[in-house]
């Protein structure tokens, strides 16, 4: 894990689809110019993700460039493999795969595929890329899973370098160590709102924190959420961190207690159309 460079904190650039090509360039060259060793991304309908992974590779010298949730549904596993690989030769120790199985409505709706049982599909995809066929000797390609319940955790230890879990509270992270054993990697990420308007804050929050429910409601009541559909303020507190940037690097602090390798940080804003560049300077300030 360490040989990857991943550092303790990183961002998640949950927006990245939303920024023109040129804006991208230059979001990534200013992460890795804020110290920042870790750039994530998403993939849902916007750019194809390993092609957005080479252009932030090639944009940056040094920052571990890592898809968050490659979905295992937009390429067959054998184009997956071949594509991790090259990034792998091209950009040795710089690339991190991370696999997820995305999400029903955009796997039938958008993609046209059926959605297969999650743990199950996404093990037949893993051995599918373990025997893939690729020419050239490359180094060694890790993968993580994006992973929430606890057999996608197992699976992840298992098959993987470990877990990538998304926008949850940290309990969860505690609980996903434990399940995950000490070795392997727990790179969990933050949902963020950087302002000192507690109002403000409050509001983004709570819109970004029912967007994240629907997949979560088990795991959330399991994690003692009983009443996870009302969007109380502890569970809207649980899942985001809003304040002053004493507020995040506490929350950052809490999870790297609980367990995590890896704290990756999605900064909401009012202006999704613009990479956040201050409140990533100001967070860098406080934490690398």
């Amino acid at each position: 894990m360490s040989a990857l460079g991943l550092g303790r904190v990183g961002v998640w650039a949950g927006e990245a689809d939303r920024w023109p090509a040129p804006a991208l360039r230059r979001a990534a060259a200013a992460v890795e110019d804020l110290g920042y060793p870790a750039l994530w991304f998403p993939e849902t309908t916007g750019r194809e993700a390993m092609t957005q992974a080479a252009l932030l590779l090639s944009a940056t010298r040094r920052t571990v460039v890592a898809t968050g949730t490659a979905s295992i549904y937009a390429r067959d596993a054998i184009s997956t493999a071949a594509a991790q690989r090259t990034l792998a030769e091209a950009f040795a120790g710089r690339f991190l795969l991370g696999l997820g199985v995305s999400h029903p409505a955009l796997v039938t709706d958008v993609r046209g595929h059926r959605f297969g049982p999650p743990v199950a599909t996404m093990r037949a995809y893993l051995d599918a890329m373990d025997t893939a066929p690729f020419g050239p000797p490359v180094p060694a390609a890790p993968r993580v899973l994006a992973a929430l319940g606890p057999r996608m955790l197992r699976l992840a230890a298992e098959r993987a370098w470990g877990a990538h879990p998304l926008g949850m509270p940290v309990e969860h992270t505690r609980r996903a160590r434990s399940l995950l054993g000490p070795r392997a990697l727990l790179a969990v990420t933050q949902l963020v709102v950087l302002d000192p308007s507690r109002a403000r804050a409050a509001e983004l929050a709570r819109a970004h924190a029912a967007a994240a429910l629907p997949n979560r409601l088990a795991l959330l009541r399991d994690l003692g959420f009983d009443d996870a559909e009302s969007l109380a303020d502890p569970l809207v507190d649980a899942l985001v961190a809003t304040g002053g940037t004493e507020e995040i690097v506490r929350r950052v602090g809490e999870h790297l207690d609980a367990g995590a390798d890896h704290v990756s940080l999605h900064v909401l804003t009012t202006a999704p159309d613009e990479p956040p560049l201050r409140p990533w300077e100001e967070l860098a300030a406080r934490l690398l």
